[in-house]
C-alpha cells in the first residue's frame, strides 16, 4: 500500500495479513491526557456482564485531531454515496445491550 503526500513523496506502507483481517468493535472508550490520547476499542455482547477491549490505538494529540477530520471526512464521502447514517439514541442503546439470549 502507497500512500501519496501533496509533496509528490510517498511512503509505503505493509499490511500484515493478521491485521488485515482487523477486529470487530462496537464501542470506543477515548481518554486523553495532556500528551497522549488513548482509543480503547471494545466489542460488546448482547447478555454478557463483561467486554474487552480488541485493540488500543495511542495517539499524539495532533494525530488525534487528523484522525477526527479524516474521519468526518470519509463520513461526508459515505453518506454521498450511501445516504445519512442513522444513529440509534442513548436510551434505545441500553435495550439492546441489555437482550439475554444464548449464542
Amino acid at each position: 500500500m502507497e500512500k501519496n503526500y501533496e509533496d509528490g513523496g510517498q511512503l509505503q506502507i505493509d499490511l500484515k495479513e493478521e491485521v488485515a483481517q482487523g477486529v470487530y468493535s462496537n464501542l470506543a472508550v477515548i481518554g486523553h491526557s495532556s500528551s497522549e490520547f488513548v482509543l480503547d476499542f471494545v466489542s460488546v455482547l448482547p447478555g454478557l456482564p463483561k467486554a474487552e477491549v480488541q485493540s488500543r490505538v495511542i495517539l499524539a494529540p495532533e494525530h488525534a485531531k487528523r484522525l477526527a477530520a479524516a474521519l468526518e471526512e470519509n463520513i461526508r464521502n459515505y453518506e454521498a454515496v450511501f445516504g445519512s447514517i442513522r444513529l440509534i439514541e442513548r436510551e434505545n442503546l441500553h435495550a439492546l445491550t441489555s437482550i439475554k439470549g444464548d449464542a
